[in-house]
């Protein structure tokens, strides 16, 4: 049979991103009529919801990430190129490249994610790393480590308990994951490493603006969620917006936290490449998109996962999540092929099977259509779905038994600071300040 690829005429199909979107339109058009162009700036596909395991030394980056190539090798139909897309000509239907070179489509698909917004405080990202990306998730594994080591050689007991005191900001699925996964380590993995310091006496401090954490689950989870971290002993305080992160301190709620390791889950930013489509964007920058998701009065431009805004479905704007974004990756590829064979567009629905959350070892809640549940089956449950998720039969294969063996020894195996060693980003404001504690939760801080 010939090929796609052989056709002069093929349709040209540029798919912007290689993240869970853009991977499963493009493997949904394998037996199309048309040539798939994948570009993404990294080689690799990422199952982000695993990276806070990076972070955390309990994954090894290659075991939550794929070579796009690799993925797709076997389609005779497509192409991948390691660019970055600038800017979008819809009117031309071109992609500019950041080399300066161009590609013309007949259909495009966006799914170029999201980063993590500071809600204008941008100076913020270099003291409070946010987790997109293998690169935030090893800075992130990185500082975590070197706190410990450097409380092990400070003698100040100030300063000291400013090392060991970790902040994680956000008290969405990726705070929650984060700030359970800390917890563990300073608990079990790290418990008979070091001599000079007790790494169970670390404070893990969770910060959320809002009056609860998991704001997308039933309100029953969010209260088993915090009992769970608060049982791990992490300190959960609600209502508490942080109002400046400085080197070596936060101000949240009124207070002065020193510290120097925080974390960001607060919130995400669409793609800026999305304001060249000069289509309707919502606050975060996501396109405004149409049933079928695409763009209006551009029916060959589709904008999918984190980049779109799709608010045509009871429950309000569907979440940035990876099942809404690979059902929707399979619904474009659907809607082109339904295209060529003359078939009538039908609008994009999107079926919730749920959402999960781990909070730590053995521990997660679940959100199942109507099941609100928590406790080891939602843990397990959590581990099969992740699983079948990650691209790649080596990737689970190799999860599975990493996992296995950590939570039977309780080990973190990735535990490698990789970077040559100098002073810390942020040092200490001189004097060093005392330590100061949160108020009791339920005591709402002012406006940033």
């Amino acid at each position: 049979m010939t090929s796609a690829r052989s056709r002069s005429d093929a349709p040209q199909v540029v798919i912007l991103g290689g993240g869970f979107a853009g991977l499963y339109a493009a493997k949904a058009l394998r037996a199309a009529p048309v040539c798939v162009t994948v570009v993404d700036r990294r080689n690799h596909h990422l199952f982000q919801p695993m990276l806070y395991q990076v972070a955390t030394a309990a994954l090894n980056p290659a075991d939550i990430a794929s070579p796009i190539r690799s993925v797709l090798r076997n389609q005779k139909n497509t192409d991948v190129l390691l660019a970055e897309a600038e800017s979008v000509d819809t009117g031309a239907r071109r992609v500019r490249l950041s080399d300066g070179t161009t590609l013309a489509y007949d259909y495009l698909l966006v799914g170029t994610g999201a980063r993590h917004s500071y809600f204008g405080r941008d100076e913020w990202e270099a003291l409070a790393p946010g987790l997109k990306s293998l690169e935030d998730a090893l800075q992130i594994r990185r500082r975590v480590l070197l706190a410990f080591e450097r409380a092990e050689r400070e003698t100040d007991p100030v300063r000291r308990h400013a090392y060991l005191t970790f902040i994680i900001v956000g008290g969405g699925p990726t705070g929650v994951e984060m700030a359970g996964a800390v917890a563990e380590i300073r608990r079990y993995a790290l418990r008979r490493d070091f001599r000079h310091i007790d790494p169970g006496e670390a404070t893990v401090m969770l910060l959320e603006g809002g009056p609860r954490l998991l704001t997308s689950y039933p309100p029953s989870l969010s209260d088993e969620a915090k009992k769970d971290l608060r049982r791990l002993g992490v300190e959960v305080r609600t209502e508490t917006l942080v109002t400046d992160i400085r080197p070596g301190c936060v101000s949240a709620g009124g207070w002065t936290i020193p510290t120097q390791t925080v974390i960001w889950a607060a919130g995400n930013s669409a793609s800026p490449l999305l304001r060249s489509l000069d289509a309707p964007l919502d606050r975060s920058g996501r396109a405004l998109v149409e049933p079928d998701c695409t763009i209006p009065g551009h029916p060959e431009v589709f904008v999918l996962g984190d980049a779109a805004a799709y608010e045509h479905q009871e429950g309000g704007t569907l979440p940035g999540i990876c099942p809404v974004a690979i059902q929707m990756g399979q619904y474009a590829a659907a809607t082109i092929e339904g295209d060529l064979a003359g078939r009538a567009r039908r609008a994009f629905r999107y079926w919730d099977r749920g959402q999960l959350a781990v909070v730590g070892r053995g521990q997660a809640v679940a959100d199942i259509w109507k099941l609100h549940f928590s406790g080891l089956l939602a843990w397990l449950i959590w581990i099969f779905v992740h699983i079948f998720f990650l691209i790649g039969f080596r990737n689970r294969l190799l999860v599975m038994i990493q996992w296995a063996w950590s939570y039977l020894t309780y080990g973190r195996g990735a535990r490698l600071i990789t970077e040559d060693l100098h002073p810390p980003a942020a040092a200490f404001p001189e004097p060093a300040p005392p330590r100061a504690s949160l108020p009791s939760a339920g005591v709402a801080a002012g406006a940033p």
